[in-house]
């Protein structure tokens, strides 16, 4: 930083001049006399610490202390030149309703102007979740939000993942299922340095917190879904596809998608009758009124020539999976891994936080034969609790509150463990959040109470 005398007696328009009067010759010899006497006293202490005093080290460029050049994380954070980009222009609009054009233009016009970006970018995500506005009617909803964004936040820091909550309705009309794609396409006008957004629902827990998603798999594809082409094409269902969780690459197909995806919904004076063609097309849909996921997966069907080359239906893994069908299994998953560990040093190493994505990798080599998808005992990525609705506690009639409370608390904890491990303390019981233990060096041991 400039320091103050410096910034006042030079910039300050508060700093008053000196009177140039005939003191100022006795005041340079007071000056003089003061500052040589301050430079020996400085000297003397200095001798009682140090053999040699280094100048050449204590002086620099007062520049350098004004400017920071590059953050920790080998970006320019400070400069953003004064050369025009997209953000200048008038016309701009953030609001779902107004077309964005030419946008892979400006965003890489935008990176030319910010080099310190452009190394990396293609494998850049921003994370992008949210909830209501208003408290939760559900008593325990806003305790279980506060610990899914935890949960979020502590996945996006592990691989250096940005983060981005909202929880205001960017466009009145686009409420519910629909409030997800104004936040997404504000969300790549303000990332214009993310290749990817990632969308995560409120309900949707990250379970594998080592686990980093395939990009190279998704090299040819701009939207990424968990779903399947044969309930698409051939059963026309329309859960063939979860759009509680996606990943869309930030680019102009992306943002004639959401464009032609959102006039599906709400702000569409067809809004009505969108929900009659879907009804109609698939047959096992559960309400009338269109929604977003229904939505998408007609523009699939429909448009196939259109749409499925440039969509990746992920079906090999947990991208999401069901929770009904995944929670009671995170113990003998648990005892999985451990049992692998038991074998593994490298795996039961202690380290950094910062470095967790290595272990990941390690870990795979013993994961061949864990399977994916249902009947694995691999950790699935993300858990996604559909239809319990934790906030206003509306949930599925198929089954009770209490298993959908239950389920995501153990989901939370057994997602805790993995991150809480690796600052030495774990949750024994995965139904009590309040309960840690340390964890033991070279954990796991076959003694004790591991």
């Amino acid at each position: 930083m400039v320091s103050p005398e410096f910034s006042l007696s030079q910039f300050s328009p508060m700093a008053k001049p000196r009177n140039r009067s005939f003191w100022c010759l006795s005041d340079s010899f007071l000056y003089c006399g003061g500052f040589f006497l301050a430079i020996l006293l400085v000297c003397s202490f200095w001798s009682f610490f140090t053999p040699t005093l280094n100048f050449s080290s204590a002086i620099t460029d007062p520049s350098s202390a004004v400017i920071c050049k590059e953050s920790g994380f080998g970006v320019n954070l400070k400069s953003d030149p004064k050369d025009l980009t997209f953000y200048d222009d008038p016309e701009l609009s953030y609001s779902i309703e107004k077309p964005v054009k030419n946008w892979d233009e400006k965003r890489k016009q935008w990176l030319n102007h910010h080099p310190s970006f452009a190394a990396g970018a293609s494998e850049r995500i921003v994370v992008v979740t949210g909830s209501q506005p208003k408290p939760c009617k559900n008593p325990i909803g806003d305790h279980l939000l506060l610990r899914s964004f935890k949960n979020k936040v502590d996945y996006c820091r592990i691989h250096g993942y940005d983060i981005f909550y909202n929880n205001l309705l960017l466009h009145p009309k686009m409420g519910s299922y629909w409030a997800k794609l104004p936040v997404v396409k504000a969300a790549m006008l303000t990332h214009p340095e993310a290749e990817w957004i990632w969308w995560v629902d409120s309900d949707a827990l990250f379970t594998d917190m080592e686990f980093k998603l395939p990009l190279q798999r998704y090299k040819n594809h701009n939207l990424v879904v968990h779903g399947w082409p044969e309930l698409i094409y051939n059963k026309k269902s329309w859960t063939s596809l979860n759009a509680g969780v996606f990943l869309i690459r930030n680019c102009q197909w992306s943002m004639d998608l959401i464009e032609t995806w959102s006039n599906m919904g709400p702000i569409s004076k067809d809004y009505k009758k969108w929900g009659e063609i879907q009804r109609s097309t698939f047959k096992d849909k559960l309400f009338p009124e269109s929604d977003d996921q229904t939505a998408l997966i007609y523009l699939l069907y429909k448009h196939k020539e259109k749409y499925y080359d440039h969509i990746y239906l992920e079906g090999e893994f947990y991208f999401e999976g069901y929770w009904v069908e995944i929670f009671g299994r995170y113990e003998n998953t648990t005892e999985m891994y451990l049992a692998i560990e038991r074998g593994a040093a490298e795996l039961r190493r202690r380290h950094a936080e910062k470095v967790s994505e290595q272990y990941g990798a390690f870990r795979e080599e013993y994961l061949k034969s864990a399977g994916n998808g249902k009947g694995s005992w691999r950790r699935p990525l993300i858990t996604h609790f559909t239809g319990c609705q934790p906030c206003n506690g509306d949930h599925n009639k198929m089954y009770d509150g209490e298993s959908c409370w239950n389920g995501m608390v153990k989901a939370l904890n057994f997602a805790d463990n993995q991150v809480l491990r690796k600052y030495g303390f774990i949750h024994p019981d995965l139904l009590d959040s309040s309960i840690v233990s340390e964890v033991p060096f070279d954990y796991p041991a076959d003694e004790g109470p591991w």
